[in-house]
C-alpha cells in the first residue's frame, strides 16, 4: 500500500523552482505510471504534467483538480530527517503536501474512475514566474477544458481535519514590484558633486507609503510593501544606483490599477527631485481567487455533513494565488487544508502536520464521487 506521507517526504527532498521542476515532474511521472492506465492519458507541459482520468458516464463531463509543484529559494532550517537535498531551496508553501494529495486522489480515481472525465493539472511556477495564465492557454488545456475546477492550499493557522473556505473573494489581486534608480555616485566627502541613490531611494520609499493612505478609498483594500532595497558598497562612497523590490495586493482589480498608475507617478517625481533615472517594473501579476458561490456553497454543503472534517467558513486574505487565472475561466474554488504549524506559510521552519494527507485524499475523493 502506498504511503503517501512518505511521497510527500521524497518531494520535499527535492524542491525545485519554476519552470526547474524537472527531477519533481520525472518523480510525478514515475509514480502516475505505476497507477492502471486503462482510464488515464498523460501528456506534459513545460516541467508540469496533465492527466486525464476517462470517466465511465454516458454523457460525462469534465471537472480538474489543480495542484502547484514548485518550491521557494528558501534555506530550510526545519531539521527534519527528510529536509532539502537542494541547497537554498524548500517547500516552505506546502507544495509538497499539496502534490501528494493530488497523487493520492488520482490513485483513487485511476483505480476506480468516476461516470465524469477528471483532469489533474501538475502546474509548475506558481511561486514564480507564473505557470497557471500560461497552462490554461495551452493547447493541452484547451483540448481538454474542464466545466469546473477545484484546488487548495495548506495553511497553518487551523489544524488538520480542519478545512477553511469562503463563496467569493478568497484571495487579492497581486503584482510584484521593481524600481531600479540611477544616479552619479562619488566620493562621500564631494556629496555635491554626485546624486545620492540612497537618499533617493529613502525618499521613494517614504512616498510609495503614502498611496495606500492617500489614493486609495479607505472602504477598499489594499497594501503596497517594499521588502528589499539594495544600495551602495562602503560607506565612504555615495551610491550610484539603487534598486528596490516589493509587492502590491487588492481585493479589487481597478484598484490594483491605480497602485501601478500612482507608483509610476510618485517614480517621476523622484527622478525630477533628484535628477535621476527612475524605472519601475510590474513582475508576476496574479488575478484574484474568486470563489463561485453556488459550487463553494454546495462543497460547504458536503463538508459540513462529512465525518472526521471540520468546514470553517474564513475571511478573505491578501494572499496571492495564481489559481486565481484558472477561477477566471472556469466556475470552481480554492480551499484552505488546516496543517497546524507553528511556523507560517514561507518560513524556513514551515512544518505543516503529516495526519492532514490521508484525510484530505478520502475527503476530496469522496466530494468528487458525490457530484
Amino acid at each position: 500500500m502506498v504511503s503517501f506521507i512518505q511521497v510527500r517526504r521524497d518531494l520535499h527532498k527535492i524542491p525545485e523552482v519554476g519552470y526547474q521542476e524537472f527531477k519533481t515532474q520525472q518523480y510525478l511521472l514515475s509514480f502516475i505510471h505505476t497507477l492502471p492506465q486503462d482510464a488515464l492519458t498523460i501528456k506534459t507541459w513545460e516541467t508540469g504534467i496533465f492527466v486525464l482520468v476517462r470517466g465511465n458516464g454516458k454523457h460525462p463531463r469534465t471537472l480538474a483538480y489543480r495542484t502547484d509543484i514548485d518550491g521557494l529559494p528558501i534555506t530550510e532550517q526545519t531539521e527534519l530527517p527528510f529536509a532539502s537535498e537542494h541547497p537554498g531551496f524548500m517547500h516552505a508553501c506546502g507544495h509538497d503536501i499539496h502534490m501528494s494529495v493530488a497523487l493520492g486522489v488520482l490513485s483513487a480515481l485511476a483505480h476506480e474512475p468516476l461516470k465524469d472525465n477528471m483532469l489533474f493539472i501538475f502546474q509548475p511556477a506558481e511561486e514564480g514566474p507564473g505557470g497557471a495564465e500560461r497552462m490554461l492557454h495551452s493547447e493541452e488545456m484547451k483540448a481538454w477544458m474542464p466545466d469546473e475546477i477545484i484546488g487548495l492550499h495548506i495553511a497553518p493557522e487551523y489544524q488538520a481535519g480542519e478545512i477553511a473556505v469562503k463563496k467569493g473573494l478568497l484571495f487579492a489581486n497581486t503584482s510584484e514590484l521593481k524600481i531600479m534608480l540611477k544616479g552619479k555616485g562619488g566620493h562621500a566627502a564631494y556629496p555635491h558633486k554626485t546624486k545620492d541613490m540612497i537618499v533617493a531611494g529613502a525618499h521613494l520609499i517614504t512616498q510609495l507609503q503614502s498611496i495606500v493612505a492617500r489614493s486609495i478609498d479607505p472602504l477598499n483594500s489594499a497594501v503596497l510593501t517594499v521588502g528589499k532595497l539594495e544600495a551602495g558598497t562602503i560607506g565612504n562612497i555615495i551610491a550610484e544606483t539603487a534598486e528596490l523590490n516589493g509587492t502590491m495586493r487588492s481585493l479589487d482589480p481597478e484598484v490594483m490599477e491605480t497602485l501601478k498608475t500612482r507608483v509610476k507617478a510618485v517614480c517621476d517625481g523622484i527622478a525630477l527631485a533628484f535628477d535621476c533615472e527612475v524605472k519601475a517594473e510590474f513582475n508576476q501579476p496574479y488575478y484574484m481567487v474568486y470563489n463561485d458561490h453556488q459550487l463553494t456553497d454546495d462543497f460547504m454543503k458536503f463538508a459540513g455533513n462529512y465525518q472526521g472534517i471540520e468546514c470553517i467558513e474564513c475571511e478573505k486574505a491578501m494572499t496571492g494565488e495564481d489559481f486565481g487565472y484558472f477561477l477566471k475561466e472556469i466556475p470552481g474554488f480554492m480551499f484552505w487544508l488546516g496543517v497546524g504549524s507553528e511556523y507560517g506559510l514561507h518560513h524556513s521552519k514551515l512544518n505543516p502536520d503529516e495526519k492532514a494527507i490521508d484525510p484530505a485524499i478520502e475527503f476530496i475523493t469522496d466530494y468528487l464521487r458525490s457530484k
